[in-house]
């Protein structure tokens, strides 16, 4: 009796697999509605006090000391702005490595990866669904932040998409091979808070990275996220940029190829060691 040759995986296959996944993770999320409200006042809570205390040092509701280092006395916009991006650095974060974790812990991870399905196809999926929501949840914060502390953004802001577009690639370099330190060690949750966290600081989203000591610049001037934030902000509040817009968007380029190269090769390198040692599944 002879057995049919299985099909090969072709693009539209990938495609079901990639809409199925984003969908379970979908339908899954929204099971708990309360998690948008979060997504949503969290932010604004935390930043409240900075809020009061940037009131504190202002002179006639400009921050005149901030500007020596942006070049805008609005740093709510400021730290708004950096506030919505860093949101976005947390979901691919969270939606590669803590998804990866959870299907370690629920003892689907080997199933998982035995399916004719790219393993990054796999990582990306699980992180689209929280770039919608964050998406989703970032304009709302938006709104109500300038109800609450008077967010304006005078610039164009279509010219303030062009950046976060390589940004954003970049950071799932970053992302890829954050996955595979996860599936090596076996832990999400230190890792990610860590790592995001570091990022976050060294990138400069909630204060200019020219305010950082001079022997830790050169550490924010080589994350590629710097520059997509620095870019951002003078698209839309006009602060002053560390380079030329011009440089700023090659660097951004660049980097995007880089990391993106860096994360797959770390990634696949990371998952053969997995395998040899024949702790895929294990948490």
């Amino acid at each position: 009796m002879q057995t049919q040759p299985l099909s090969q995986p072709t693009l539209t296959s990938h495609l079901r697999a990639l809409y199925a996944l984003i969908r379970k993770d979908w339908k899954q999320y929204w099971r708990y509605p309360l998690n948008a409200v979060s997504q949503i006042f969290q932010p604004l809570i935390w930043i409240a006090p900075v809020y009061f205390m940037g009131q504190a040092f202002s002179v006639d509701g400009k921050a005149i000391g901030f500007s020596q280092y942006s070049g805008t006395t609005d740093f709510m916009s400021f730290i708004l702005l950096g506030t919505v991006l860093e949101s976005f650095i947390n979901a691919v974060f969270w939606g590669m490595g803590y998804a990866l974790k959870n299907d370690m812990d629920s003892g689907v991870m080997e199933s998982n990866w035995l399916t004719p399905i790219p393993r990054l196809l796999i990582l990306v999926a699980h992180s689209v669904t929280n770039l919608i929501v964050t998406a989703i949840t970032s304009m709302g914060m938006l709104l109500l932040g300038g109800l609450i502390f008077g967010f304006s953004a005078s610039g164009d802001v279509l010219k303030a998409f062009v950046p976060i577009i390589p940004m954003m690639l970049g950071l799932y370099g970053f992302g890829f091979a954050f996955a595979a330190l996860v599936m090596l060690l076996r832990e999400a949750n230190t890792l990610v808070d860590v790592s995001s966290f570091l990022v976050q600081i060294f990138s400069g989203s909630n204060f200019p990275v020219n305010a950082l000591p001079r022997f830790l610049l050169p550490v924010a001037l080589a994350l590629p996220l710097t520059y997509g934030l620095d870019a951002v902000r003078a698209h839309l509040i006009g602060t002053n940029t560390i380079l030329p817009l011009q440089w700023e968007m090659v660097l951004l380029v660049v980097f995007m190829f880089v990391m993106l190269w860096i994360g797959t090769a770390t990634f696949h390198s990371l998952e053969r060691r997995v395998r040899t040692l024949g702790t895929l599944g294990q948490h």
